[in-house]
């Protein structure tokens, strides 16, 4: 594999291209060369603080004691920094060579800053500590008694010893640390002959001590070397504060006698997850390698550390190229062996680039009088097309120079990948290699299995050599844990292919077809073992994206994967690819529209989602299946749009086919009854639909209606539990937030517990309507308090703009409860009258009677609605709730 390093070496190419000199740079380097840049940087770092003017707490002199990697994720910064702390402890590799530190111990700490390790800023001052800790087994009391006095104030009665046990720094280092730092407390105490039961208590013993130091007393003369103690115990013990104890670390370590004496090699892995736009933890982070100057670090991230960047002056307390000589822009490059007593390049690229620093390369790649040859818009064509590989920005160079011999380059020139990098990639793979690799980059990741079988090959050996050549990457957490560089992969699907065994249209349309049958083989084993969503999810993606771009006409697994997403209402986004005409003019292309329609009406407006749905019907493309699956999601937009005519029909349209979506037709039916008042008509449906048709929910949405709470609770936690055996996410969700609407009315405290639950359960799941409806369900459990009515006027707003105004009415039926329990007679009146005007077409009239029961008022005339019990009791009930809210209140 080839590693940028971004060494000044004169391209010879550039140079005779031209009759206008040109200055340029280019070179290339491998993993041992980064083991020897570490190697060369920590024996220079060795012998400077063994001189003897070397001081610790010298806080203006320039720093020199670290190594920058930077790259594209997941070129293999991790794994490297990995390696190079097993390096440290012994553990090379045999062509990296001995180290030149004979004498000195090292102690590599590595610490990893992804934001999904959860690393704090206090855990990586407890983790450097803590290795110390069993790498010394001494107390470091400086530090320790200032740690335990933060610790104490930052985290009352939460021992230390606990806190590192939870982070898994016990397991790593074992328990010396809480031990160290309480024999330093003891230490001190005695030596101030403080009383026993003064000496345990971290403040008293803190303050002590730093009235002694400030007197120079004669029992703390150790420590009264060390002159900002003092400063740093009276200061108050918080985070700022923290960032600064380094400093006490570093005058400990170099304070140690001989036979102890240690340099700590600290391993800051994923840097580029500090990054924010305010860089409070880059700043902590910071302060940290500057007050530790008798420390070695090594840093690896995304992206340049701009330290040296006197911009960032005021954002980081540290900044400029006189502090950070070796992360400087000009001296980013590495130098092989620097001059004695030269700082030399710290930055060093490694593998692939980041976008920032395909620019800056390019920037600098060219450059006539100081300025960049290549202009912002072609830098940038380059660098989206480039993916990141250093080869794409050399072969970019080579072209810009050849075009200029003749003319003046423009962008369009390199809107494309370079055949030879496909000659290139190509040169040292087999026969069968070469056939794998164009079959894999049909796909966007792939295993062993999918990559043979996508190849039409009886065995694995030519997928396995393949995945072992650096232009695939392997992720082993991923769902597939191959993906092939896209640099590489685009020059095979783009560019002209001139070797020997290039493939027709019809051999890349065969192996279209097998990588299409392979993925529907593993998601049906996947289904049958066990289930999972994201694989399903990341199936359809690949597949859509396949039988789309190479119009395959047998759609077969394609067609049950589609029910399968569609019947959780999770909603993931399956970004097809996106034609120059949207018009759908195949199968593959009408079923991915359907798709997209339907997941995106959680983000569109209903009447979109109608339109769209609408013109993937009349295409007549989508298979027999599938049409009745778009007639039904139509029909349910418009029902969420109150068009409840054409819902109906086009419920009944696919009820009376009597497919896979006939049950859920058939609630849909029963719903549409209940939404028009005819609650015996939706009751005697429910036995009739199952689990298919969401039973429980059906029941539960009448029980409520009707203020009776505790059925309702029943059937939604029996939906509920019913949706967890069916491992139904989405569904489970749905009862969720329909079990706290069903309590709120009666019992808010536990409402809110349950909505708790419910948040849960939508977060990921893009649930709009069941979001906003667990927004009424808060109004509901918050009548009769403050701030109920400008709540309710701003969540009308967002339902507006979500195209779902049934749910305006719910909005309306929670107005009406909080001023029925407040006794606000004209507010209810307005609102009762609002909720009239919403339901005039008749469905949810129901509504209106129920605000009118709230308050026990008369109905203005005979009600349409037919109720599964009396009127007199349904009237009873929800007036039973508004007394039970009101006595509640009182009662607060």
């Amino acid at each position: 594999m080839i590693f940028w390093r971004g060494d000044q070496v004169t391209d010879l190419r550039a140079l005779f291209s031209s009759n206008d000199p040109i200055d340029t740079s280019e070179a290339f380097t491998n993993r041992q060369r980064q083991w020897e840049l570490v190697a060369t940087a920590l024996e220079e770092h060795l012998r400077h603080i063994t001189t003897a003017g070397f001081d610790p707490a010298d806080l203006e002199a320039p720093r020199t004691h670290l190594v920058v990697f930077h790259g594209v994720g997941g070129i293999g910064k991790s794994t490297l920094v990995r390696k190079l702390e097993a390096a440290l402890v012994g553990a090379r590799p045999t062509q990296w060579g001995e180290p030149v530190w004979a004498g000195h111990k090292i102690l590599p700490v590595r610490i990893d800053l992804a934001r999904s390790a959860g690393t704090t800023f206090e855990d990586v001052v407890l983790t450097i500590r803590a290795a110390l800790a069993t790498a010394i087994a001494r107390p470091l009391p400086a530090f320790d008694i200032a740690l335990r006095r933060y610790w104490e104030a930052q985290h009352p009665g939460d021992p230390l010893d606990a806190y590192l046990e939870r982070g898994g720094l016990v397991s790593r280092f074992g328990k010396s640390l809480p031990q160290q730092t309480q024999a330093a407390l003891g230490d001190v105490a005695q030596a101030l002959l403080l009383p026993g039961t003064v000496g345990s208590v971290v403040g008293e013993v803190t303050s002590a001590l730093a009235g002694a130091l400030r007197e120079r007393r004669q029992t703390v003369r150790a420590l009264a070397t060390c002159a900002r103690l003092a400063p740093l115990l009276e200061s108050e013990p918080d985070l700022e504060a923290l960032s600064f104890y380094p400093h006490l670390l570093a005058w400990e370590l170099n304070r140690l006698p001989d036979a102890k004496k240690i340099t700590p090699v600290i391993l800051l892995d994923t840097f580029e997850e500090t990054a924010d736009r305010h860089r409070d933890l880059e700043r902590l982070l910071q302060r940290l390698v500057w007050l530790m100057p008798n420390c070695f670090f090594v840093i690896s991230g995304r992206s340049r550390l701009q330290w040296a960047d006197p911009a960032l002056h005021g954002q980081l307390d540290y900044t400029g190229p006189a502090a950070w000589p070796g992360l400087a822009t000009a001296a980013a490059a590495a130098v092989p062996a620097p001059r004695h007593g030269a700082p030399g390049g710290r930055q060093h690229l490694v593998g692939d680039l980041s976008p920032e620093d395909c620019e800056d390369h390019l920037a600098r790649r060219l450059a006539k009088d100081g300025r960049p040859l290549i202009s912002p818009a072609i830098r940038s064509v380059i660098t989206a097309r480039s993916h990141g590989l250093p080869l794409h920005l050399d072969l970019a160079a080579s072209r810009f120079l050849e075009i200029r011999r003749t003319r003046e380059p423009q962008p369009a020139d390199f809107d494309h990948t370079f055949p030879a990098l496909l000659a290139r990639a190509l040169s040292d793979l087999t026969a069968d290699e070469r056939h794998v690799l164009r079959s894999v980059s049909l796909l966007d990741a792939f295993d062993l299995d999918l990559a043979t079988r996508a190849a039409g090959l009886p065995h694995q050996t030519p997928a396995r050599r393949l995945t072992e050549r650096p232009i695939v990457t392997e992720n082993p957490y991923a769902l597939w844990p191959y993906h092939l560089h896209g640099a590489i992969r685009s020059a095979l699907t783009e560019a002209d292919d001139h070797t020997e065994d290039r493939w027709t249209p019809a051999d890349w349309q065969q192996a279209a077809s097998r990588a299409l049958a392979a993925l529907g083989d593993q998601w049906a084993t996947n289904t049958s073992l066990t289930p999972s969503r994201m694989f399903l999810v990341a199936c359809l993606r690949q597949g859509l994206r396949l039988a789309c771009d190479h119009r395959l006409t047998g759609l077969g697994w394609l067609i049950d994967a589609a029910f399968a997403y569609t019947d959780d209402s999770v909603w993931e986004p399956l970004a097809p690819p996106t034609p120059a005409d949207p018009t759908p003019d195949t199968p593959a292309d009408a079923v991915a529209e359907l798709l997209t329609a339907i997941a995106r009406r959680q983000r569109e407006h209903r009447q979109r989602t109608v339109d769209r749905l609408t013109a993937v019907l009349d295409t007549g493309l989508l298979p027999a299946e599938l049409t009745e699956m778009a007639l039904y999601y139509r029909a349910k937009a418009h029902k969420d749009l109150s068009h409840n005519d054409a819902a109906r029909t086009g419920m009944q349209q696919v009820a009376d086919a009597g497919g896979r979506l006939a049950p859920k037709a058939r609630r849909g039916l029963a719903n549409l009854a209940r939404l028009a008042g005819d609650f015996p008509t939706a009751m005697a449906a429910v036995p009739t639909l199952g689990w298919k048709g969401r039973h429980h929910r059906v029941l539960g949405d009448i029980h409520w209606s009707h203020a009776h709470t505790e059925q309702a609770v029943t059937a939604f936690e029996a939906g509920r539990a019913e949706a967890e055996q069916h491992g139904a996410a989405g569904e489970r969700a749905m009862m969720q937030v329909r079990l706290a609407l069903a309590l709120s009315f009666a019992h808010p405290l536990r409402a809110d517990d349950e909505l708790a639950l419910a948040h849960q359960y939508l977060d990921g799941l893009d649930q709009r309507s069941n979001t906003l409806l667990a927004q009424v369900v808060t109004l509901l459990k918050d009548a009769g308090t403050s701030g109920v009515t400008d709540r309710a006027h701003s969540l009308n707003t967002d339902i507006e703009a979500a195209g779902l105004p049934f749910l305006h009415r719910f909005v309306e039926l929670a107005r009406a409860f909080h001023h029925a329990v407040r006794n606000d007679g004209p507010q209810l009146a307005a609102t009762i009258e609002r909720l009239r005007t919403l339901t005039a077409a008749g469905d949810f009239a129901y509504f209106t009677d129920i605000a009118h029961f709230m308050a026990d008022l008369p109905l203005p005339q005979p009600s349409t609605t037919r109720w599964i019990t009396s009127e007199d009791d349904v009237r009873s009930a929800w007036r039973h709730l508004v007394q039970a809210r009101q006595e509640l209140l009182a009662g607060h």
